[in-house]
């Protein structure tokens, strides 16, 4: 019986959203909470699914399998393939993230892009920054969370780990590769990593 009003009450949802303007591509695919708020102009692909407490602004496009729960996403946000939106998450307008991001207790800022393969955590990252592949915001030491904070036009190469607590200021930028442990300074580049070395004529041992 419950897994009947369970249907219904997801049909009755989709039913009101497509109503509404909503454009969805397998809208039987898609789950949504009671309490959601959706905008204008809003496109929603399959296996999407919304939990509690999620507004969404106009212009917004959802890629699909992703997981959305009590956060807010503003305008002209895209999301996704792939992407989860954890508690207390804020997405300013014009922002993008992308497939395999996960995203807890942070702010992403207007145009800030967050592409590929990261995860983000009581972070406040301002406008106009790219995060790149492979970042990692190190907010927990196995006793307390601790925030990063990054501040505009900020550049962050790809496969960086970023330990709390933190700051970038305004226009600085993050080699690639790099673990980043101390405040970085406005407009400075910040890298750390060990000389490459190679060896000549090498030969691989063998069965």
């Amino acid at each position: 019986m419950k897994q009947i009003n369970l249907k219904k009450d997801q049909d009755r949802l989709r039913n009101k959203f497509l109503r509404s303007g909503v454009k969805m591509t397998g809208p039987e695919t898609i789950y949504f909470s009671k309490d959601i708020k959706i905008g204008k102009n809003v496109t929603i692909e399959p296996y999407v699914v919304f939990g509690p407490k999620v507004k969404i602004g106009s212009n917004v496009l959802i890629r699909s399998f992703s997981h959305l729960e009590n956060c807010i996403v503003k305008d002209k946000v895209e999301i996704g393939p792939y992407a989860r939106i954890r508690p207390n998450t804020i997405l300013e307008k014009c922002s993008k993230v992308g497939n395999f991001v996960e995203i807890k207790k942070s702010k992403i800022g207007k145009n800030s892009k967050v592409n590929h393969l990261t995860y983000i955590g009581d972070a406040n990252i301002g406008k106009n920054v790219n995060v790149g592949a492979g970042t990692i915001t190190c907010n927990y030491d196995g006793i307390k969370k601790s925030k990063t904070s990054i501040k505009d036009n900020v550049f962050i190469g790809s496969n960086s780990s970023l330990v709390a607590p933190l700051t970038l200021e305004e226009g600085s930028t993050i080699g690639a590769g790099s673990v980043i442990t101390k405040k970085v300074k406005r407009k400075s580049l910040a890298l750390t990593r060990s000389l490459q070395t190679e060896v000549k004529n090498y030969k691989r041992k063998r069965k």
